[in-house]
C-alpha cells in the first residue's frame, strides 16, 4: 500500500500464520533463552502449563503479517518506536495467529513535508480470538519525489 492509501479509522487484517514448536524453540534459543520458552519439560510445570513463545517472537510474526499486507511496495522506511506494547495472553506452539491493524492517524510531518507519519494499533489474535499482542506503532514514509536519473 502507498501512504496515500491509508486513512484514519481504516482496519487492515492479515493472516493466518501458524507457529510450530520448532520455530518457537529456535527463536527463543537464539533471542530469548528463558526456560519457559526453551525447555519443553520444565515449561509443563510453569504457570503457563507448557511452552510459550517469546513476546518478541510474537512481535516478529505481527511485523511479518503487516509487512506483507500493508507495507510491501510502500514508501515506508523507518519507525521511531512504539507508544506501548502489551502481551495480554501467551502464544503457544501450533497457535494460528491473525493481525488487525487500526489506523489512528495519518499526517505529513510539520518539519519535513516530504515525510508521512502513520500511527496505528496492531492487535494479534489466536484462533479463539484471544488477544495475544497489542501495540501502538508509528511508521514513517518517504514522500519525496524520486531523484531523476542522469543520462
Amino acid at each position: 500500500m502507498k501512504f496515500k492509501d491509508f486513512y484514519a479509522g481504516q482496519v487492515i487484517e492479515a493472516g493466518p500464520y501458524t507457529l510450530t514448536q520448532d520455530e518457537v524453540l529456535q527463536f527463543a534459543r537464539a533471542y530469548d533463552p528463558q526456560w519457559f520458552h526453551t525447555d519443553v519439560e520444565a515449561a509443563k510445570g510453569s504457570r503457563f502449563g507448557g511452552l510459550i513463545a517469546s513476546g518478541w517472537h510474537t512481535c516478529g510474526v505481527a511485523m511479518r503479517l503487516i509487512a506483507d499486507a500493508a507495507l510491501k511496495g510502500s514508501e515506508s522506511f523507518a519507525s521511531p518506536g512504539l507508544a506501548y506494547i502489551k502481551w495480554p495472553h501467551p502464544v503457544r506452539p501450533t497457535d494460528t495467529l491473525r493481525v488487525r491493524a487500526t489506523v489512528l492517524e495519518v499526517r505529513t510531518s510539520k518539519s519535513q513535508t516530504s515525510m508521512g507519519i502513520l500511527r496505528w494499533r496492531w492487535q494479534l489474535f489466536n484462533a479463539a480470538q484471544i488477544e495475544v499482542l497489542d501495540l501502538e506503532a508509528t511508521s514513517l514514509f518517504d514522500l519525496a519525489p524520486p531523484a531523476l536519473e542522469k543520462p
